[in-house]
Order: structure tokens, then C-alpha cells, then sequence
């Protein structure tokens, strides 16, 4: 009989600062908490791959009057030297649940906080909100790296950007 070859993934020095993921009690934060983010090395930044989050339960506060506000909040980006976490990411999209902020800051802080975090070649963060009082918000906003090629493509999807463009049938989730 041969020996079943072992699979080959990451190692324990491989994870980065990874240290959310495995641990059998979550403790969610009650205030909005960037620093819960977290971080792993791209086993392939030579390669340019969209990585997509659909966090289908974001909510956070209307800062003026306490009411919850709710959303889809998506999140595409081209990883360069590094990924986010995504218990990471859970908690992190958590932390704004008692946070007051209007929808549009909200998806800006997402989008600078992972730009930060990570450094994407590229990143755009979309918010689908729950209509209130007859209007749905979708404020979308993307960040580059800078260099000629990604600054292109901000360039290009924030001319094409209509609600729902960067997203998905949601359909497909369930």
C-alpha cells in the first residue's frame, strides 16, 4: 500500500498575524474596531486575481437619529502582497453595528481601512442600503495602488458605475 501524500498548505509562519481564525470564542466588539483586521501573505502576487466579499447582514446606525440602518456591503479587490483574513473581515463588518455614520462614510471607512491594511493593487468597497423613507443609497468608492494600470481601471469603473454593476444576483448567494 502507498502512503497517502500529505497536502501541501500553508505553514504556521505562512499565516502572517493571523490569530482570529481557530479560536473557539469570538468576542465581537462593540464600537467600531479597525485594529480587529487582519492579514495574510499572497502565496501569488505575480498574478492578478479579483477576490470578492458579499457581507449580506452590514448594519450600522443613522448618526442622527440611532436608527439601524442595513445593507449588502461588497468588496472586490486585486490583492498585491497581501489578503485580508476573512473571520478578520466578519468581525471587523461587525464593529459598525453600533457605529453612527451615514452610508456613504461607512463604505469610504471600509474602503480605507483595507487599503490600509493590505494594499491592494486595487480595491472598491459597494453598499446596496435598505431604502428608508422611499430612497436606496449605494455609494461605492475605490482606491489604487497608483501605478498606470490600476489607476486605469478606477478610472474606468468609477465612468461605468451604475447601483448594482459591481455586485451580484443575489439570487445566487441563496
Amino acid at each position: 500500500m502507498s502512503k497517502k501524500k500529505k497536502s501541501e498548505g500553508r505553514k504556521d509562519q505562512e499565516l502572517g498575524s493571523v490569530t482570529l481564525l481557530g479560536n473557539t470564542k469570538t468576542n465581537y466588539p462593540e464600537t467600531y474596531a479597525p485594529e480587529v483586521l487582519e492579514k495574510f501573505p499572497n502565496k501569488n502576487p505575480d498574478n492578478d486575481a479579483w477576490t470578492s466579499f458579499i457581507c449580506t447582514e452590514f448594519t450600522s446606525l443613522c448618526p442622527k437619529t440611532g436608527q439601524p440602518d442595513f445593507a449588502k456591503i461588497f468588496i472586490n479587490y486585486i490583492a498585491d502582497k497581501e489578503m485580508v483574513e476573512s473571520k478578520s473581515l466578519k468581525i471587523y463588518l461587525f464593529s459598525f453595528r453600533n457605529h453612527g455614520d451615514f452610508h456613504e462614510d461607512c463604505v469610504q471607512k471600509i474602503c480605507k481601512d483595507l487599503f490600509k491594511l493590505m494594499k491592494p493593487k486595487y480595491i472598491e468597497v459597494q453598499g446596496d442600503f435598505t431604502p428608508r423613507g422611499g430612497i436606496a443609497i449605494f455609494p461605492f468608492a475605490s482606491m489604487s495602488n497608483g501605478s498606470k494600470e490600476f489607476n486605469e481601471l478606477k478610472k474606468i469603473r468609477m465612468a461605468n458605475y451604475t447601483p448594482g454593476k459591481y455586485g451580484m444576483d443575489l439570487a445566487r448567494l441563496y
